[in-house]
């Protein structure tokens, strides 16, 4: 473990923060833990020291020096794990002896009551969940029994009670679906037991949101249900529950948890499933990012086009014969996946979870640098892999494939660098082979990736990913939860405040959107100056190159660049493309965007009447809304 004394040395040495204050206020707020005993939150060298210190706990299996090289790297943003091991590494409770609150995604195919209820266990452990709603999935589904009510009562005897759990309320689901599909038996339930809004969650942190949020979802859940009462559910049904989960998750501003389905290419209604501009489309629909199974270019019919021209969410695309043959594109190595995590980054089998650290290539000095880093971040995240998972179906497959996502970001800060990329790779397969040979494990069918880093890169000073930065000047959007003390302090210090608007223009008022001025730096480069096809060719080197997993990307573009954007694709993307999705630069349609375009005399014009020092020190238990997932695809309109 880390010495108090080694870790001391870093106590009031000054943390490049990429960002400066607003790197500060997203770790504050998003990372540091809480210490009650001296009522104040984390610092930064206190942060990575429990995470390395969690990291030996549970098996990284570190030398004493190795111990304090990843303490440097990481105290200097060279090194960085991913969102949910800085939140929960080295914590102390129950659920710390499973691998399940460590992990960022799953990946489910709706096709038993068990899809539907992993899913809502996940989201509110905090993960985020990609899901196959293909029609051969969704047919495994039984037809719905007829005449079933579900019934809430507040009284104390109903014919459920529903514990004061998050598995109480995986329970309930699996009733009401047991009701439904099964049995033909309706009940009622009571929440008599369930903790009123507000009050603290132990385990992962933040509050509770009451059981309104739970009533109302199950509510829309039957309505779903009995509007196919003698039949079998269509995909755009099981779209619409998993989604309604995905609401009754963050409806309490606990959780922020991404989502993304996966549908037929031939598949109208779900083609049609975020079209606003044909009206009608449900609230929830905004839970997921949605994209098509399309393992060549002729899948991409005109109707997919059409979600291209700013009247809806652009459909993303999944390559899934490329994601399970190859490797890195060109290195054939078999991969059982079926769907991808939300960001699109690692293909994955039904259950499996992806495992991800990252290492800012902006920061990296050299190649032996890189590979030192690499290296050391892979022992973290093999030991993950190796841990016991709290459902069985993961363990299977986890415990077989040992996938793993190391990836890399502040590419586009790095382009000198790319040549790094492939002998890194070949360093860590063969690193793999030996650890995973010392200590008894499988090697893993996969290891590297370039994830989205939206959080992470705010803290790095990095573009995202793979991404350019989107604008020069911008506003960065953050919800907060309407009680939320700092809201206040937002709006004492100048910043706007208003509240969520839902697809349909209601406003949420349990839910505040926060605006933030940012500068993403000189000379660096945006959208602006690298265009679609530019951004195409450096996902094909990526993936070629680094990624035997997938890449993220969301493609920033004009309409004009269509016609460009479909030829390339067409000549590339049945041998070259995993996943990919798409953005329009401007004139997007999405209302409260989480990126918007401002002028530089705009930035400096909010900037100079802010004071926002006061924010750092303003603790809440409720967690910044900035997910991982950033990448551009707004995951809300």
């Amino acid at each position: 473990m880390l010495s108090q004394e080694f870790v001391n040395q870093y106590k009031d040495k000054e943390v490049p923060w990429g960002y400066g204050l607003l790197s500060e206020i997203v770790y504050k707020r998003t990372y540091a833990r809480r210490i009650d005993e001296e009522n104040r939150t984390e610092e930064w060298f206190e942060t990575i020291a429990r995470c390395i210190n969690g990291a030996q706990a549970i098996g990284a299996d570190y030398t004493q020096e190795e111990l304090e090289r990843l303490y440097d790297y990481m105290f200097n943003l060279k090194a960085i794990y991913a969102g949910r091991m800085l939140w929960r590494l080295g914590t102390n409770d129950a659920l710390s002896k499973y691998g399940d609150s460590l992990v960022n995604c799953w990946g489910v195919v709706v096709n038993s009551v068990d899809s539907f209820c992993f899913s809502f266990d996940q989201l509110m452990k905090g993960g985020g969940v990609g899901f196959s709603v293909r029609r051969q999935d969704v047919a495994e589904l039984p037809k719905i029994k007829k005449g079933v009510t579900v019934v809430h009562e507040s009284t104390k005897d109903g014919d459920f009670i529903v514990p004061d759990s998050r598995e109480g309320w995986v329970r309930l689901l699996r009733n009401v679906l047991d009701a439904f599909f099964k049995t033909g038996k309706g009940f009622t339930y009571s929440t008599i037991l369930v903790r009123g809004a507000g009050e603290p969650i132990k385990g992962f942190g933040g509050t509770a949101s009451g059981p309104i949020v739970l009533v109302d979802g199950i509510a829309q859940i039957v309505k779903v249900l009995q509007s196919r009462e003698g039949k079998k559910l269509r995909s755009v049904d099981a779209l619409d529950i998993m989604n309604i989960i995905g609401s009754v998750v963050v409806a309490g501003n606990v959780r922020r948890s991404a989502q993304i389905a996966l549908g037929d290419s031939d598949d109208i209604l779900f083609l049609r499933a975020k079209r606003w501009d044909m009206g009608g489309i449900p609230n929830w629909r905004a839970f997921s990012n949605n994209t098509i199974y399309a393992d060549t270019y002729d899948y991409l019919t005109d109707e997919f086009w059409t979600t291209y021209n700013g009247n809806s969410e652009p459909l993303g695309l999944f390559n899934l014969d490329l994601a399970q043959t190859n490797g890195r594109t060109g290195e054939e190595r078999y991969d059982s996946a079926e769907i991808m995590n939300p960001c699109g980054e690692i293909p994955l089998s039904p259950f499996e979870a992806c495992n991800l650290a990252e290492i800012p290539l902006n920061n990296v000095n050299s190649l032996e640098e890189l590979k030192d880093i690499a290296r050391l971040l892979y022992k973290t995240q093999k030991a993950v892999a190796a841990m016991p998972y709290q459902w069985e179906q993961t363990n299977t497959v986890v415990h077989k494939n040992m996938k793993l996502g190391l990836g890399d970001t502040g590419v586009c800060q790095s382009l000198h660098k790319l040549g790094w990329l492939s002998p890194t790779y070949e360093m860590l397969r063969e690193f793999d082979e030996e650890w995973s040979k010392q200590h008894g494990w499988p090697t893993s069918i996969r290891l590297t990736t370039a994830k989205p880093s939206g959080t992470v890169s705010l803290l790095t000073g990095s573009t995202p990913g793979i991404h350019p930065a989107l604008y020069q000047y911008y506003i960065r959007r953050v919800q907060m939860s309407s009680n939320d003390p700092l809201v206040k302090v937002c709006k004492d210090r100048g910043l706007h405040t208003e509240y969520k608007r839902r697809f349909d223009g209601s406003e949420d008022h349990g839910t505040i959107v926060v605006e933030f001025p940012c500068f993403s730096g000189e000379n660096v480069i945006t959208s602006e100056t690298m265009g679609a096809i530019q951004q195409l060719e450096l996902l094909k080197f990526v993936q070629q190159n680094w990624a035997d997993n997938s890449v993220s990307c969301t493609v920033y573009y004009r309409k004009e660049e269509l016609p460009e954007i479909q030829g390339w694709l067409q000549n590339n993307y049945e041998t070259s493309i995993k996943s990919v999705s798409f953005l329009l630069r401007n004139e997007h349609g999405f209302d409260q965007a989480p990126y918007e375009e401002i002028t530089r005399d705009r930035y400096l014009e909010i900037t100079d009447s802010l004071e926002l020092k006061e924010m750092l020190n303003l603790y809440s238990p409720e967690m910044l809304e900035l997910d991982e997932c950033s990448t551009g695809a707004c995951p809300v309109r």
